[in-house]
């Protein structure tokens, strides 16, 4: 199994104001801040990842907060929704905990699972669903305790114009199986790992491209356990005629990005070496830490980082 793509590593959004970001999901939504760092490329913005208590991938949802950034579109050629799963017998919980926070909450089912749907502050679609069969360990607050806490990614939620080139991608190369279809909803799943492993698939020709701001997911990151099987997954995408990044070294993870076929920005990233490499385990998230080609600007960046309380 370890040569594997291992499900889920994490999901990345788009923000638009970093306070804001940071008190839903950790004092509505009850997530762990994870590691609060900067976005590689664009060191004047915070990259926040949001886990369980240890950063499991599988949990992880990570935002880069572009001050002002303005709203996006959801559409096709993005990662539309993300599903959270959560304990059997608290989506009443979760109701009534969101409409306190005035977040407007609806009800349904998809392939048969009870679930809720809402948007985040700046519009992001998250749908909270009930799992009797996840034993992950989840992070707890005050406000949240066990029997309700969120344990991580339950799916992703994809929109294209057309699903048979995502599908090859999924299949041919992640080693996802069909699992369910109804309608234009397909539901791919991997029997590598038992959590955070779906994939849905929406087929709508006629909905208009998605736009990449606030509200909307960056990228879809797919776990696999070291570099060395991150670079024989290079090989498969590249042998699918399909362009690939070298390999990155993201301080908490080794990174491979490739555009899909229908446009969704995935990346392959590695367990190894996690967020306790700079960090330890009790004092995650506490303190701003910068990649190593920063460090030299850390007072400038300092500076510049918007204030968080």
């Amino acid at each position: 199994m370890n040569n594997r793509i291992l499900g889920l590593h994490h999901i990345t959004a788009i923000a638009d104001n970093a306070k804001r970001n940071l008190d839903f999901y950790t004092r509505v939504l009850g997530v762990r801040l994870v590691k609060k760092t900067v976005n590689f490329d664009d060191p004047g913005t915070y990259h926040f990842y949001f886990g369980n208590e240890e950063g499991t991938p599988g949990t992880i949802l990570t935002f880069f907060p572009w001050e002002g950034i303005g709203k996006g579109t959801n559409g096709t050629g993005l990662a539309t929704h993300i599903g959270y799963s959560v304990p059997k017998g608290s989506l009443d919980f979760w109701k009534s905990r969101l409409q306190q926070f005035n977040v407007n909450v609806k009800e349904s089912e998809i392939f048969g699972e009870k679930l809720i749907s809402f948007k985040d502050p700046d519009g992001l679609q998250l749908q909270f669903i009930e799992s009797s069969t996840d034993d992950r360990k989840v992070w707890t607050t005050d406000d949240i305790k066990e029997e309700n806490a969120l344990k991580g990614f339950h799916n992703v939620t994809l929109t294209l114009k057309k699903a048979e080139p995502t599908i090859k991608v999924l299949t041919d190369i992640f080693g996802y199986e069909l699992n369910k279809q109804e309608g234009e909803r397909y539901r791919f799943a991997t029997d590598a790992i038992e959590t955070a492993n779906i994939v849905d698939i929406i087929e709508n020709d006629k909905l208009l491209a998605g736009r990449n701001a606030a509200g909307t997911n960056h990228h879809v990151a797919f776990r696999v356990k070291d570099d060395n099987i991150l670079m024989e997954f290079r090989e498969k995408v590249l042998s699918a005629g399909l362009n690939i990044t070298p390999k990155i070294d993201r301080d908490y993870f080794y990174s491979l990005y490739f555009r899909e076929p229908g446009g969704v920005l995935f990346e392959i990233a590695t367990d190894n070496p996690g967020f306790t490499v700079d960090e330890p385990l009790n004092e995650l998230g506490t303190s701003l830490k910068l990649p190593k080609q920063h460090e030299g600007l850390r007072e400038k960046i300092e500076e510049v980082l918007p204030k968080l309380s």
